[in-house]
């Protein structure tokens, strides 16, 4: 079983998106026949055959084994991933699209760069996997407290010229065996624990969030990966 799959088809996604279909493969993070799921989730073993098979035709669930339990055959599925990502192309067109609009000050610009970041990581990691071949990549996440909306735009002034200097160093559009990479990052208020941002109703006040837990103030390195094997 994979940690993630990508779901890049429009039947694909609508399968995994049904609300009954969604809970089959939640609870298929263990192998389970529709027996042993029927009696888990609620519902006629018939009705959880029918959802298994659109489930397995769309590749979201594999058969694991086959049993013989007197004269019938039960077939025992697995998820074949514990969590799925939906591609925006699946959505077809009206998938977010980032070159309708610059905004480096926009949410919704943001977040259709954010689309298009799944989109591009997820095509890749389907390639690299038919390829067999490692997808190199590099990940940073980490969670900042700024004092003032003031500190918080001289950050992005200075992020914005840092980055700005790297890549007019190290950007070769001449080399002739280099490979181009797409660099994204952004920065947004941090969702708290009630799942709000508190920061939409009040920017700029201070204490609007909880302290950090982190064990550096103020920052905290989640994660930063290299290289993703297939």
């Amino acid at each position: 079983m994979l940690d993630i799959a990508v779901i890049d088809g429009a039947g694909a996604a609508e399968a995994s998106l049904d609300p009954i279909r969604s809970r089959i493969l939640a609870a298929l993070g263990e192998p389970g026949s529709a027996t042993t799921l029927a009696a888990r989730i609620g519902l006629p073993r018939q009705k959880i055959n029918y959802h298994l098979r659109e489930l397995e035709r769309h590749g979201l669930v594999e058969l694991v084994e086959e049993r013989r339990k007197g004269n019938m055959t039960e077939r025992i599925m697995q998820a074949t991933a514990a969590s799925f990502v939906i591609l925006p192309s699946a959505l077809g067109g009206v998938a977010p699209d980032p070159g309708r609009g610059v905004d480096h000050f926009s949410a919704r610009w943001m977040l259709a760069v954010a689309a298009r970041l799944v989109q591009d990581v997820g095509t890749l990691i389907v390639r690299s996997g038919h390829a067999r071949q490692p997808l190199p990549t590099f990940t940073l996440d980490s969670e900042l407290r700024f004092a003032t909306a003031q500190d918080r735009a001289a950050f992005a002034a200075e992020l914005g010229r840092s980055v700005a200097d790297l890549v007019e160093r190290y950007d070769t559009p001449a080399a002739p065996n280099g490979r181009a990479y797409r660099l994204v990052l952004a920065l947004h208020p941090r969702i708290t624990a009630d799942g709000t941002a508190r920061h939409i109703a009040g920017l700029d006040t201070p204490g609007a969030d909880a302290p950090s837990t982190s064990t550096h103030p103020g920052v905290r390195p989640v994660a930063a990966t290299t290289q993703e094997e297939h």
